[in-house]
């Protein structure tokens, strides 16, 4: 089969790396130029692609009419997108007879979007999985081919979830491709009263405030645990980020108003919230290191929830 693949970040390496090893022809590979303001934790589709002498092209625009043209010339018999992080419209929908077929990192219909991870533990969920689904206008609206779920403990940041993930969407590529280049992959449509859809997210989304109760609180912190931005709060006038907590269920509140630091030790500092307390671990200045929460948070004190 031949295949024409759309792939960035490291689930994109993988997506590439199961077509390669399951014998398909990867008439070429569209990426992206690399961010140098995003900390690149993931491997480079481009790297793997030149190392199997695949075309690769990174343009700006993936659906302008030369790329449409150069998509035609590959003559693919189906389009992958893995990880791409732009939408491809109708005309390179329609370019390839056996279908473009996308793999969205959640269990459709469910946080359907940008940045489904992260959105997955911001609002709470106990589980997540990746979706291999047909293309269409419609964002991450298409048939269903295939499902593996993954769950969400308590503690996992983005990148545990993440890590959960890679090895489950080669298992459910190795499994549905070939059904794909057979004719015979199932395929369920969605239930749209069940969808939900959230946007990307900017550094600037992950302010906190302290009133949230502390479940809320912890679910962003972890969420956007490095490589990610960070949660951040205002501290003595500057921007801190929150790289690590746990709830503190339990630790007595009091009638202290939300921010407050009800204790500061090495083994953490305890900040009071709109429902309960969130144990700070790690905390750190922008560009700066990551320390001791307790080197920098002063019992007594108290977050300005006032500045953006």
């Amino acid at each position: 089969m031949r295949c024409l693949v759309f792939a960035y970040s490291e689930i994109g390496v993988v997506g590439l790396e199961s077509l390669i090893a399951g014998g398909h022809i990867v008439t070429g590979v569209v990426t992206h130029e690399d961010n140098p303001w995003e900390f690149k934790w993931f491997r480079s589709v481009e790297e793997l692609a030149k190392a199997h002498h695949i075309p690769v092209i990174k343009p700006a625009d993936p659906n302008a009419p030369e790329i449409l043209a150069w998509a035609k010339e590959r003559r693919p018999d189906v389009v992958f997108s893995f990880y791409y992080r732009q939408m491809l419209k109708s005309p390179l929908l329609t370019v390839a007879p056996l279908g473009a077929y996308n793999l969205h990192g959640s269990l459709l219909p469910k946080f359907r979007g940008r940045a489904p991870v992260n959105w997955a533990i911001i609002e709470g969920a106990k589980e997540t999985g990746v979706t291999l689904h047909e293309m269409v206008d419609k964002p991450d609206a298409g048939a269903i081919l295939g499902q593996r779920a993954v769950p969400i403990a308590d503690d996992d940041t983005a990148q545990d979830v993440f890590a959960k993930l890679v090895p489950e969407a080669r298992r459910l590529l190795d499994e549905v491709v070939p059904l794909i280049a057979l004719g015979k992959a199932p395929r369920r449509p969605q239930d749209g009263t069940q969808a939900s859809y959230f946007g990307g997210r900017k550094p600037e989304d992950g302010r906190l405030d302290w009133s949230w109760p502390a479940r809320k609180i912890h679910n962003m912190v972890r969420a956007l645990a490095r490589p990610y931005p960070g949660a951040y709060a205002w501290w003595e006038g500057q921007k801190l980020l929150i790289w690590k907590g746990l709830l503190a269920p339990g630790f007595p509140m009091g009638t202290a108003e939300p921010g407050t630091i009800l204790k500061a030790t090495e083994a953490g500092v305890f900040v009071a919230t709109g429902e309960g307390v969130f144990q700070i671990l790690d905390v750190g200045r922008e560009n700066g290191p990551s320390v001791n929460a307790a080197t920098i948070l002063k019992q007594g004190s108290f977050f300005e929830r006032s500045q953006t």
